[in-house]
């Protein structure tokens, strides 16, 4: 099996080179390949039996004054993908595409509902992957070793601030995106139905919960983590309230289990996280 990992360079294509080490990997950053270049895209992919697409827009905010650049990077082309690839295709994508007002675990079939620029451009692209054939992956506040991320922010103010106040008012399912990227090569090699599955760990927690649980973790003491509400943090693009993800169809669908709780997953991830 041949396979191929656009968004390299990102949090997730890094811990995805990691899963697939000793495999037949072709691993493309930015750099190597420009998805919204069709023609670069047809090259890329020639010969490639599983297409795992970290490749995106990840600037939440910045999409809202540049809608259309974001919405040519994560739904044009991966329209563009899909067209070419089919079935071999495994498309990132986020909880974003709902409204968050939700109040119970989102099933993997809800119809899409996006507040924000952001959203609405990932959106276009799942509807193309899922018309082709191609698999769409869900997931939400991923963190991990590599680059900037919620986590990592915590545990340096950790020894730089004596209190952090952290939001208490948004629920969602942190997500160790070395887990993710094990699941994802899990799909790939199943004998897997096409569609969209939630690639978040199981059960919830609040920015200020998963706050104080990194604290405690890291041999921090988590009553200095104080809890405050969004109003506080206006930012241009709207955040759900609540992200928590429904897993149904990775049994039904895929015969691969979903991912474990996230207090347990982010328990196994701190030493990599502090190193």
């Amino acid at each position: 099996m041949r396979w191929l990992i656009t968004g390299a360079g990102g949090m997730l294509g890094q811990d995805l080179q990691k899963v697939l080490k000793g495999d037949d990997v072709v691993a493309l950053g930015r750099a190597d390949l420009d998805i919204t270049d069709p023609a670069a895209v047809r090259a890329a992919t020639d010969g490639a039996d599983v297409v795992i697409n970290a490749a995106a827009w990840t600037d939440v905010d910045g999409a809202e004054s540049n809608e259309e650049a974001a919405t040519a990077v994560n739904g044009h082309a991966v329209a563009g993908l899909a067209a070419v690839l089919g079935d071999r295709l495994i498309h990132i994508s986020t909880d974003y595409v709902f409204d968050g007002t939700a109040t119970s675990p989102i099933p993997e079939e809800t119809p899409q509902a996006p507040l924000n620029a952001y959203g609405r451009g990932k959106a276009v692209g799942e509807k193309a992957v899922l018309a082709a054939g191609g698999y769409v992956v869900r997931t939400a506040w991923l963190y991990g070793e590599h680059g900037p991320n919620f986590v990592r922010t915590m545990l340096r103010l950790a020894t730089e601030r004596d209190t952090v106040d952290v939001v208490d008012d948004q629920v969602g399912p942190p997500t160790w995106s070395f887990a993710l990227a094990q699941q994802l090569v899990a799909l790939g090699r199943s004998d897997a139905a096409p569609g969209a599955y939630h690639g978040t760990a199981a059960g919830s927690t609040t920015w200020f919960g998963l706050a104080r649980a990194a604290f405690a973790l890291a041999g921090h003491d988590p009553d200095r983590v104080r809890p405050t509400t969004s109003d506080r943090f206006v930012r241009p693009a709207r955040r759900p309230a609540y992200s928590v993800l429904g897993h149904d169809r990775w049994q039904a669908g895929a015969g691969v289990d979903p991912l474990p709780d996230w207090h347990a997953m982010l328990t196994e991830a701190m030493p990599a996280l502090r190193a």
